[in-house]
């Protein structure tokens, strides 16, 4: 990770963010840099264990909490939770997610379900149930993808998720503005993270849908969870006070060239 200045170190000093899905990948080095920078970060997952590590990592003044991203009733008693202890929210980065790929034929009605009530229903009552907790000023990051861009192949049901959430970052903008409240989408390319090994695609063929990713993406690489987590830290910072409503790219150059 890139050495910090004194100033950036200090940036989120006095700061709370929520980070859904902030125990590994990009949500747990989104909830690291929050950290290092000077942020109290609370960190929401489904599995207490990898909750537990993350928590540890994140040092004793983190706040792990087990949530259902996918559940609107979960939502409000996340909400609840964090009004209970009076906290008020700086930042949150709605990142919790899943992604299954398939071709048309083999999308099957909960393969759809799960992939919306996650990705779009559980992003949205999660901004509403948190909506009162922001302070002025706030920013709200939503985890996107390129997906909802290229047109590849089997990702129909996923891309279209992705798509939802850029429209929401627009729609709730325009709502949220008048509060001093910023929406922007973070959409990263492929990324080495766990999520790859959730994808339903067999062991054995894991490997070489890697490799021909990668053979798409003029880096020739796949991003890192830092790389992504350096730009929503970026999109929820002083620096980004004009930016509202818009998407970063972060993929390589895979979508742009």
């Amino acid at each position: 990770m890139t050495t910090l200045t004194t100033s950036a170190a200090k940036r989120f000093d006095n700061k709370t963010v929520l980070v859904t899905g902030g125990n590994s990948g990009i949500g747990l080095a989104t909830a690291l840099q929050f950290a290092s920078q000077g942020a109290r970060v609370i960190i929401t997952g489904r599995d207490q264990a990898t909750l537990d590590q993350a928590k540890a990592q994140l040092g004793a003044h983190a706040i792990a909490l087990r949530n259902d991203a996918g559940d609107s009733g979960s939502a409000k008693a996340l909400a609840g939770a964090l009004s209970a202890q009076d906290i008020t929210l700086d930042a949150v980065f709605i990142n919790a997610g899943v992604a299954k790929f398939a071709p048309l034929e083999g999308v099957d009605q909960d393969l759809w379900d799960q992939t919306f009530n996650v990705n779009v229903k559980g992003a949205f009552f999660a901004i509403q149930a948190l909506s009162p907790l922001l302070n002025t000023g706030a920013a709200i990051i939503l985890n996107g993808s390129i997906n909802a861009h290229i047109g590849m192949p089997n990702s129909s049901v996923y891309a279209a998720s992705k798509a939802a959430l850029i429209s929401l970052a627009k729609t709730l903008s325009g709502e949220l503005v008048a509060r001093g409240i910023r929406v922007n989408v973070v959409s990263p390319g492929p990324v080495q993270t766990p999520l790859y090994g959730k994808l339903g695609v067999p062991a054995d063929q894991l490997d070489a849908l890697a490799a021909g990713i990668q053979a798409q993406i003029p880096l020739k690489r796949f991003g890192t969870p830092d790389e992504v987590a350096s730009a929503v830290v970026y999109l929820s910072s002083p620096e980004a006070a004009f930016i509202v409503g818009t998407e970063l790219i972060v993929d390589g150059g895979m979508s742009q060239l």
